[in-house]
């Protein structure tokens, strides 16, 4: 079986998170408009309730607070990635170094999202 060959010169100008959403059919423009008249507070927020409504607004066992850094992180790579031409570029946009934004993809499987391949 031949190893999976990741390309790490690969630009990332083509990639986009709302490109992603739109192309899987989860957001449409109109939806986009709505949000950009949201603060990002507002924007994590209704995702929270959203996501803890139907189990009675509790998250029992995912301590939200301290994984907060986490999931900040992950959307900021995301940006970084969907902002810039490439991957040196998100790794200047975030202020680190190549191989630190190499290791941080790596962590957070943002090739993989951008891929479909999760």
């Amino acid at each position: 079986m031949k190893a999976k060959h990741i390309n790490k010169n690969i630009t990332t100008k083509s990639l986009s998170v709302i490109n992603k959403l739109k192309d899987q059919n989860i957001i449409r423009d109109d939806l986009l408009v709505m949000f950009n008249q949201l603060t990002l507070e507002e924007v994590i927020a209704i995702k929270f309730e959203l996501a803890s409504k139907h189990v009675n607004y509790r998250l029992y066992g995912f301590d939200i607070w301290r994984s907060s850094n986490a999931i900040i992180k992950e959307a900021i790579l995301k940006f970084a990635i969907s902002a810039t031409k490439s991957k040196k570029d998100a790794a200047r946009f975030l202020g680190l170094t190549y191989h630190e934004f190499l290791r941080v993809s790596k962590k957070y499987k943002a090739h993989d999202y951008f891929t479909g391949d999760i």
